[in-house]
């Protein structure tokens, strides 16, 4: 590789400054169950990128906080919202990259995670009783940052992801349902925090997940659907966990990724010509993260936060990375 495309990284920085500054504006509104989701999304692109700072810290853990819902035990997407694992999940994270941990009651919080596994070991995403393994994943992954997975059952949760493995070596939302790569993310991360990789597929799976990369780089998550660009975390992360990351043409993708950038106000779309939003802007950066992109900061392909940090907290989970890929620039 002779020359790699630049991420125009101060445009994507002040992209993610603007984000919620028109309290006044109705998409503001209309997103408030996603709020929490967001703040971790923009955090987490703008540390990768290098600029965690941009962003006030107190202001951000005042809001964490301010959404905590004190009859459950966890957090709700926005204050006087009804806690839900995913954001709970986002508020940890939060709390873990501001350094601010001490500020969380972790006893309640690991109760309110715990309560919501159902018999068959999948979790709920709340008292209503959705199931999905994202929001075990969800659960697993807050229970590893908090230190609590000794209050798991660990088999128990095994065995309901094990149930969802299909014939191409993918893995479903619930037993029975199609493989998907937003799926097989959360499925091999559960797998990897709580080192039961050897349950995984490794060459077949690895197989079904190079051939979601299309003719213009671009990488789906399933077959028959359009790329994505949120789905070079999903794809590429589950890769790096199986030691498959070889398996892409990392220049085709990083080439479909930057063609997303939105030129003009910045962050990144699905697809070029798209309208951007913080959830692509931080998926495609921190693919380009995994691929060993010159000038981001490296990211764990698990945790889905800065890869020192989790090495930090002694959260080495059950894969091994690949050596990163050399780029010139």
């Amino acid at each position: 590789m002779t020359s790699v495309p630049k991420l125009n990284i101060p445009l994507h920085v002040k992209y993610i400054q603007s984000l919620g500054e028109n309290k006044d504006d109705l998409t503001y509104h209309m997103t408030a169950h996603l709020r929490m989701n967001a703040i971790y999304w923009g955090l987490t692109a703008l540390i990768v990128m290098g600029h965690k700072d941009a962003l006030n810290r107190e202001e951000m853990i005042d809001f964490v906080l301010s959404c905590w819902d004190d009859q459950a035990g966890g957090f709700g997407a926005h204050p006087d919202h009804d806690a839900h694992i995913h954001s709970t999940l986002s508020a940890i994270q939060i709390l873990t990259m501001q350094g601010a941990l001490d500020k969380l009651d972790i006893p309640r919080v690991t109760k309110f995670i715990l309560s919501l596994q159902q018999p068959s070991g999948v979790f709920a995403g709340d008292s209503f009783g959705e199931i999905d393994n994202r929001f075990t994943f969800c659960a697993i992954n807050a229970l590893g940052l908090l230190g609590q997975l000794d209050k798991l059952d660990v088999e128990k949760t095994v065995s309901y992801i094990r149930k969802c493995k299909n014939f191409d070596g993918g893995y479903g939302a619930v037993i029975g349902a199609e493989s998907h790569a937003a799926m097989v993310y959360p499925s091999l991360g559960t797998l990897s925090i709580l080192n039961r990789m050897d349950e995984v597929d490794v060459d077949t799976l690895g197989w079904w997940l190079a051939e979601r990369q299309l003719p213009n780089g671009g990488l789906n998550g399933r077959p028959e659907k359009l790329e994505d660009v949120c789905y070079s975390f999903w794809v590429l992360s589950s890769l790096s966990m199986i030691r498959k990351l070889h398996w892409i043409d990392a220049d085709k993708l990083i080439a479909f990724i930057l063609s997303a950038e939105d030129s003009e106000h910045g962050g990144l779309a699905d697809r070029p010509g798209d309208q951007p939003d913080v959830f692509h802007t931080v998926f495609g950066v921190a693919g380009l993260s995994l691929l060993g992109y010159p000038g981001l900061v490296d990211i764990d392909p698990v945790y889905c936060m800065p890869a020192e940090l989790i090495e930090s907290m002694g959260l080495r989970t059950g894969w091994e990375a690949l050596p990163r890929k050399a780029f010139t620039s």
